[in-house]
């Protein structure tokens, strides 16, 4: 007993003897305090007292699909703090390749009683995916916000940054400069964001053959690949849907002897971090993740609180950064 009162105290930041009183019911805690030392026991994995047991536990899953792309890990920040200052403990669920599923995730968290579960990048995207895990949770009526792009028929709220705006400021841009070879590197036929993308290509654009569009995994060696195709099509701008596929595009075309940006240019998506650290400077498309962060928490907190939530998308508005990777079109 007194090593979990050590524990819980060092984890909280509070004196063993608070620790002792949230335990015991006794009077002189704060509430957000209480509410610290409970999502502290149940992060740790001790058991709550028995007369406490009768609540929710304060946690929230933050389920995300990798932590390489810098722009997840920003994304986790803004949340979990933004969770924090209500009370709620962020739980933090990052799939590895071969281990713990999605799916596997929201059993987890379902046998913890989390209070919500907000998703990141997650399979509710990919239209060929399984899905019933969120049926699952939407069954047990537990709050659940998405993050950009879901498919249909999913029933839960979303925050969105609205992927037309964002390549139709890019496409503009590049043709501004002179592009008339503009290709697309996407993720894949079924992923919701990438359909988007192009569906707005198409839309601004007279034209944008099969051929100027190649799909890839959501990597640096991925955006490798497939813009190592496009060149080889003549195609001298890129828009790309991430900055790792960004970069990639710019590591293609120097593999190829080829200059970024006199004669390829690249504009990425997210302006996730260290972007303005790269050689050159990275062009991108600036996802608002503060605003969308915060609306995420008031979305999810609202449905914790037994508000209703309509089941309906939030679209925030991109915007372009223009920077070194982006320059004037070749001469024919």
């Amino acid at each position: 007993m007194t090593r979990r009162l050590a524990v819980v105290a060092k984890k909280v930041g509070v004196s063993e003897a608070t620790v002792s009183r949230v335990l015991n019911g006794k009077p002189g805690v704060s509430e957000a305090t209480r509410q610290a030392v409970l999502s502290a026991l149940d992060v740790l994995g001790y058991e709550r007292p028995t007369q406490l047991r009768g609540e929710r536990a304060r946690l929230v899953g933050l389920v995300l699909p990798e932590l390489q792309n810098p722009i997840f890990p920003a994304f986790a920040e803004v949340i979990g703090g933004a969770l924090a200052q209500l009370g709620l403990t962020p739980v933090l669920c990052t799939q590895t390749r071969g281990g713990v599923s999605e799916a596997d995730y929201v059993t987890l968290l379902l046998q913890q009683q989390v209070s919500g579960v907000v998703f990141a990048g997650g399979l509710y995207a990919q239209a060929d995916a399984p899905h019933d895990h969120y049926r699952q949770l939407a069954e047990r009526n537990i709050p659940v916000v998405l993050v950009n792009a879901a498919i249909e028929h999913l029933g839960f709220p979303g925050v969105s940054c609205d992927d037309a705006v964002a390549v139709e400021q890019a496409w503009r841009h590049l043709a501004s400069l002179g592009h008339e070879r503009i290709g697309l590197v996407l993720g894949p036929a079924d992923h919701v964001p990438s359909a988007r993308k192009l569906a707005a290509a198409r839309a601004v654009a007279a034209e944008v053959p099969d051929a100027h569009v190649a799909r890839a995994m959501f990597s640096i060696e991925g955006g490798h690949a497939a813009a190592a195709r496009l060149i080889d099509r003549g195609v001298t701008g890129f828009i790309c849907a991430s900055d790792p596929l960004a970069l990639g595009a710019v590591r293609a075309a120097r593999r190829k002897g080829l200059d970024v940006p006199s004669q390829i240019s690249v504009v990425g998506y997210d302006d996730s971090a260290l972007m303005n650290c790269t050689e050159p400077p990275l062009t991108t498309v600036r996802q608002p993740i503060e605003a969308m962060g915060k609306a995420v928490v008031e979305l999810l907190n609202a449905q914790i609180n037994g508000r209703p939530v309509a089941a309906e998308e939030l679209l925030f508005e991109p915007e372009l950064v223009v920077r070194g990777s982006t320059a004037q079109a070749p001469r024919p």
